[in-house]
């Protein structure tokens, strides 16, 4: 299955767009610290700190998300349950994402949102977690070899 390949491009992606909103917000705070203007009584000094703070936090976020991908992809094993609950967030924010950007950047930025959505899902449901050779088979009654009482507790017939 193609599970290994599919978690290395994630990874990959991720890891590019967490350099990318953090140039972004540098950028950002560039500009907004050379205009010098407040917005709402805030210091420009302030917005334009915070901007770097989150960019920076933001950027973090993704490349651990990358790292959690690249480690699946290394390993070929599924992320553990911290693991899974970061890309689930990532995914969350990846879809809010897209559909902000329609409007605000256009098709262009949606599509991209959704092919890192994808990647994102299609690593998580490509791994699952039960371990080779178990299988899901019905359990009949109690266990004994032939049968025991069905699973409403009724009596077996004769």
């Amino acid at each position: 299955m193609a599970r290994r390949p599919v978690a290395f491009v994630g990874a990959i992606v991720l890891l590019v767009e967490a350099v990318g909103i953090a140039l972004l917000n540098w950028f950002l705070g560039l500009v907004v610290n050379k205009q010098d203007m407040s917005l709402a009584g805030l210091d420009p000094h302030a917005m334009s700190v915070s901007t770097w703070i989150a960019g920076g936090v933001f950027g973090l976020y993704l490349a651990l998300c990358g790292g959690v991908l690249a480690r699946s992809a290394v390993s070929d094993r599924a992320p553990g349950r911290f693991g899974r609950l970061l890309l689930i967030s990532a995914a969350v924010v990846h879809g809010l994402l897209g559909a902000f950007s329609v409007g605000l950047v256009g098709w262009p930025a949606f599509v991209l949102m959704m092919v890192v959505l994808g990647l994102i899902v299609l690593t998580l449901v490509a791994y699952d977690k039960k371990p080779d050779g178990v299988t899901d088979q019905p359990r009949t009654g109690n266990g004994a070899a032939g049968g025991g009482a069905p699973e409403n507790g009724a009596p077996q017939p004769a």
